[in-house]
């Protein structure tokens, strides 16, 4: 019996072995159905998204391709019209050319003058007289882009203008400020910067001999832009970046060189536009990142703006950082012993009302007032203005001169600060060093405070001095790095008070009151209702 019973325990056995073996099984098959219902279902899902997605883009097509359709007949149907309209246009051209060398206008009209040169398509003539009314620049940016439009070929006219500069430029000629002057007035005629963003058609028309011909001259020039000693200045950097972008000739170059103009050159007031008609794409958020770094928090908003990157860069936390390392600059100024009290005194207040006026003009720009209050800065802006106006009466009556220049910067003989030496400029991840460490002679940027350098024009500032002149009117504006680049560095001054060691002479302001570091938060609110502010 126990024998039978010890089988009939080892049969039980067995057989639940064999259950738990086939729920094991029933288990794994169960989570791979379920695995594959999960995989099938997440396919059909994705493949109809797919194909709603290629529906609307069959629809997108097809009422891309009606609308191109309709437009290419529309231009199709305009093409008699637009021949007649344009040989028409050529004709009375031609006539106006021919009569012109037949009988050369001799009108003393500033406007007549250019527009006879341009029928004529007389580009040297054009240059040398641009450059013979230089004392005109007003006048002639109004009239220059009309004047263009009276050409045959405004491109070629203007080209011919530019590959004589560059020629003259390679053979080292003489009076190539003034030329390279005249050639950026008209290409800034001809490309204006209303159509860099939007280029395309809707720029100058020109052929396409004339963009192979641009190509070669704008290579040329390339050659000696990036030549070992040759001296790059800002006005000819923003030319070239003008070229390549009105002749749409950026594939032609690397996008090293072209990327390190815009960052040598950034303080220029085109230079953000043009970044942006260039289209680095996510490279531009490696360019403001880089414009931080060296401390042009102001030219990193204009980029920002221009750009749309004002979520990553916010223009009133850069503004706030450039306004904290300009206290800062002018606080450090203020400690420097080894000049007079009144020489680093009025070296701090101008350093930091240039700072402010940049920071009001950029405020003022992008209508940012509501979201960065400008008015305690007005307020102390209006304080420094007439502490300079004081100093300035008080020179007067002294009878000694303010813009007395001194001897070399570590002299003994003058009495205001010596400039500062500038920051190194961080390296680029590409092989192009900065245009200003190959120049010397214009390796000092300066910040966009210097463009503000002149008084304000507040209501009721009649005792103090006129506005000043119109914001970076005109190309060779200096330009001036940014505060924040470090502690110690160049400081921009108004040329007429600036000695040729780079500092002021304040012998005749030793009596002058001290004006310690200005509590922006804590200011008053101002008095006066502001009015326009000149630039």
């Amino acid at each position: 019996m126990s024998t039978e019973l010890a089988i009939s325990t080892d049969r039980v056995q067995k057989f639940i072995d064999d259950l738990e073996a086939h729920k094991t099984i029933l288990s794994t098959c169960t989570q791979l159905f379920t695995a594959l219902t999960k995989h099938f279902s997440s396919l059909q899902d994705s493949l109809s998204q797919k194909s709603q997605s290629l529906d609307s883009k069959f629809l997108s097509l097809s009422s891309t391709s009606s609308q191109t359709l309709e437009s290419l007949s529309l231009r199709e149907s305009s093409i008699p019209d637009r021949e007649s309209a344009v040989t028409a246009r050529i004709e009375t051209q031609k006539e106006s050319a021919l009569a012109e060398f037949q009988n050369p206008n001799t009108s003393a009209q500033l406007s007549e003058s250019l527009k006879s040169l341009s029928r004529r398509m007389d580009s040297m003539g054009l240059v040398k007289f641009i450059v013979s009314k230089r004392k005109e620049s007003v006048s002639l940016r109004a009239e220059i882009s009309n004047a263009l439009y009276e050409a045959v070929d405004p491109p070629r006219l203007v080209l011919e203008a530019v590959d004589d500069f560059v020629s003259q430029k390679i053979g080292k000629t003489g009076g190539l400020t003034d030329k390279r002057w005249a050639c950026g007035m008209l290409v800034q005629a001809l490309f204006p910067d209303a159509n860099w963003k939007g280029k395309k058609g809707e720029g100058p028309e020109f052929a396409r001999s004339i963009g192979e011909r641009a190509a070669k001259v704008v290579e040329k020039w390339k050659g000696q832009l990036d030549g070992e000693g040759e001296v790059v200045g800002a006005a000819e950097a923003v030319m070239f970046l003008q070229m390549v972008v009105g002749f749409e000739l950026k594939e032609r170059f690397e996008e090293g060189f072209l990327r390190k103009l815009v960052v040598d050159f950034a303080s220029r007031r085109d230079m953000a536009k043009l970044a942006a008609a260039l289209e680095f794409g996510d490279k531009m958020g490696d360019i403001i990142d880089e414009l931080v770094k060296n401390g042009k928090e102001i030219e990193a908003v204009y980029f920002a703006m221009e750009a749309g990157l004002t979520e990553r860069f916010s223009p009133v936390s850069l503004l706030k950082s450039y306004l904290r390392n300009s206290k800062k600059n002018a606080t450090t100024i203020l400690k420097n012993e080894n000049y007079s009290a009144a020489a680093t005194q009025e070296e701090s207040n101008n350093v930091e009302l240039n700072s402010i006026k940049a920071i009001i003009k950029c405020v003022e720009d992008h209508k940012l007032e509501s979201e960065f209050s400008v008015d305690s800065l007005r307020k102390r802006a209006t304080q420094l203005e007439k502490v300079k106006a004081d100093r300035r009466k008080s020179s007067s009556a002294t009878g000694k001169p303010q813009n007395k220049r001194g001897h070399n910067a570590g002299s003994s003989r003058g009495s205001g600060p010596s400039a500062f030496r500038p920051a190194k400029a961080a390296k680029f991840s590409n092989s192009y060093p900065p245009f200003s460490r190959r120049n010397p002679a214009s390796s000092a940027q300066h910040s966009p405070a210097a463009r503000y350098s002149g008084p304000y024009n507040y209501a009721g500032q009649n005792v103090f001095e006129g506005p000043t002149a119109p914001y970076a009117a005109a190309y060779g504006v200096a330009h001036s790095q940014s505060p924040a680049a470090v502690t110690q560095q160049h400081y921009p001054h108004p040329v007429d008070n600036v000695g040729a060691a780079g500092y002021r002479n304040s012998g005749a302001f030793g009596g002058q009151t001290s004006y310690g570091a200005y509590d922006y938060v804590a200011a008053p609110p101002s008095a006066y209702q502001p009015s326009s502010y000149t630039q």
